[in-house]
């Protein structure tokens, strides 16, 4: 992933890591049986080492530090229920700071020093693509939470948030036979962001769409007037968001004191869920679109379960969102495939973990075994005064990941 010179100047930052998992024959299928193999360099008497990488500090700790919460949670569960291979979870938490650098840092002193059995961890795809060498190299496992911009599939990273085919490519259609052909994009001045639109610029050629703006400002910017005058000049339909981290906080506020509402524009984003809108105000956000494929409002039993056992845990002030529930699952499914090879080995465990189900929050999920992301529902949402997200469509049923577009004929081209 690409390295934008604001990026590189984060300010430190510590978010939240840590993830578990826990299977059971109720929540997970495909688990048959294998014969236990070897122990692992990460188990050690009664425990399981197990890595949690996420910024608690910075412009990303807005977003990640639940994330943690959340594979912590799932830890905690699994523990409960004895374990995995009869043994503990142990989560070693380390602080991304928000910082590319700093992550690939962590990640090496977890799989080397900690000899951790997986890592969960990560959110913007420049603290992806900065990890992903250390793990390629030292034949780690990440797992991944957060939708992204797809063009990847790495053997040793499982992505268990959005490939576009699963967020983007859908919302966009979407909009443009609901909401309007006038696209303005705007984006934080990284990889996900210049990916997601250039993808987004494809899709709006090939369906009849047009391009009114297109402008970036580096992670962590604050001061929107001037994009917001360039929005009021050209009056688009749709402005499509991919801002990350609080610069979101500065932007709704700023279009609300501009006077502009969702009654006004539509704006859809794609990484602001509800942990996002508590820190920038239902009331500045009411109205607005977002696209994910989990929502705290999902109606499932199993999500029902989730959101009790979270506030429960955490406070009934906090609420769920995507990338939380994403990194839960993704602690659920590694144990299964533990349990499943038998053994916490990278390879064996990659092995098991093709086809695995797991009956998340936001329903049933599986794992593609040609390219390690998850079939997942695509739901667009919008965004309530209280903080709440409405779903207002769905897909019918779980959509097969398509990390390169392989299967959209105007995308050609786009992953080279």
């Amino acid at each position: 992933m690409m390295k934008s010179k604001s990026l590189l100047k984060l300010r430190k930052s510590a978010a939240i890591a840590l993830s578990a998992l826990f299977m059971s024959s109720a929540l997970l299928t495909g688990c048959g049986g294998q014969q236990p193999a070897g122990k692992s360099s990460a188990e050690s008497g009664d425990t399981i080492k197990v890595g949690i990488l996420h910024s608690l500090s910075g412009t990303m700790a807005i977003s990640e530090v639940s994330v943690r919460d959340a594979e912590l949670m799932a830890i905690d569960e699994i523990n409960a229920k004895g374990g995995v291979l009869g043994k503990k979870l142990e989560p070693v938490i380390e602080d991304g700071a928000s910082d590319p650098a700093v992550f690939a840092e962590k990640a090496k002193k977890l799989l080397q020093k900690d000899k951790v059995a997986t890592v969960f961890g990560c959110w913007t795809s420049a603290s992806r693509k900065a990890v992903l060498p250390v793990f390629e190299s030292m034949k780690g496992l990440l797992w991944y939470p957060v939708q992204y911009e797809g063009m990847e599939s790495s053997p040793n990273i499982f992505y268990t948030g959005a490939a576009p085919n699963q967020q983007i490519v859908p919302a966009v259609e979407w909009l443009l036979k609901n909401k309007g052909k006038k696209v303005f994009l705007v984006g934080s001045d990284y990889v996900f962001p210049r990916t997601a639109n250039k993808i987004i610029k494809a899709e709006l050629k090939a369906e009849g769409g047009d391009l009114v703006g297109e402008e970036y400002t580096p992670m962590g910017h604050t001061d929107y007037s001037t994009i917001i005058n360039k929005i009021k000049e050209v009056k688009p339909d749709i402005v499509f968001n991919t801002l990350n981290g609080d610069s979101n906080v500065a932007f709704f506020k700023q279009l609300k004191d501009a006077g502009i509402s969702a009654k006004d524009l539509t704006t859809c984003s794609v990484s602001i869920a509800e942990e996002e809108v508590r820190g920038i105000g239902g009331d500045n956000m009411a109205g607005h679109l977002v696209s994910w494929n989990y929502y705290q409002t999902t109606n499932t039993p199993e999500n029902a379960a989730f959101v009790k056992n979270y506030k429960a845990k955490y406070g009934a002030d906090r609420v769920t969102d995507d990338p939380i529930e994403a990194g839960y699952d993704a602690v659920y499914l590694w144990a299964a495939a533990v349990e499943k090879a038998g053994s916490t080995d990278v390879e064996k465990v990659k092995a098991a973990a093709k086809g695995l189900e797991f009956k998340a929050p936001e329903g049933t999920v599986k794992i593609e075994g040609e390219n390690q992301h998850l079939w997942k529902p695509v739901r667009i949402g919008e965004v309530q005064a209280d903080g709440t997200i409405k779903e207002i469509w769905s897909t019918p049923e779980a959509i097969r990941p398509d990390p390169y577009l392989k299967t959209y004929s105007w995308a050609q081209g786009l992953s080279n």
